[in-house]
């Protein structure tokens, strides 16, 4: 099975009705679907100027980190962490997608407008972990402070 093909299947398992999934994503025009978070996946949500910074520490650090989307405007960065991370997490600034919760997902391996993948699923399940992408976050607010401060 192809990696988008899995990725679309990992990604619709969570959804009350998994065809209805595939369905909404072939036949909406934006090419997206609501999927609950808290199943399969948590969503960690940054601000962009803080997000984009942050997945460049991870792909530094990592082969490949977990999912990872943008919303329109490349306002918020969206890091697929395990679930039950958004209910523990206590960073200040972050948003977070978790049980009870739904977010705009777009199908993997198509671009589309809005919401986007910036690391599409590959359908294995991999998810970033929390306290990585914790430390991630604070390097690169670190690095954005210097630059701020005029250090680098």
């Amino acid at each position: 099975m192809s990696g988008e093909k899995t990725a679309v299947e990992w990604l619709a398992s969570v959804a009350p009705d998994p065809e209805a999934c595939r369905w909404e994503w072939e036949r909406s025009p934006l090419g997206v679907a609501l999927l609950p978070a808290g199943k399969a996946w948590d969503v960690l949500i940054l601000p962009g100027d803080l997000g984009y910074p942050t997945l460049d520490v991870l792909t530094r650090v990592l082969d490949r980190p977990g999912p990872v989307l943008v919303d329109f405007g490349d306002s918020r960065v969206g890091f697929f962490v395990p679930p039950g991370t958004a209910a523990r997490w206590l960073g200040t600034g972050v948003r977070t997608a978790g049980s009870g919760t739904w977010i705009v997902v777009p199908y993997p391996g198509r671009v589309g407008r809005g919401v986007r993948w910036l690391v599409p699923p590959d359908g294995s399940g991999t998810l970033t972990d929390p306290a990585l992408l914790e430390l991630a976050m604070h390097e690169a607010a670190a690095r954005l402070a210097m630059r701020r401060d005029g250090g680098g």
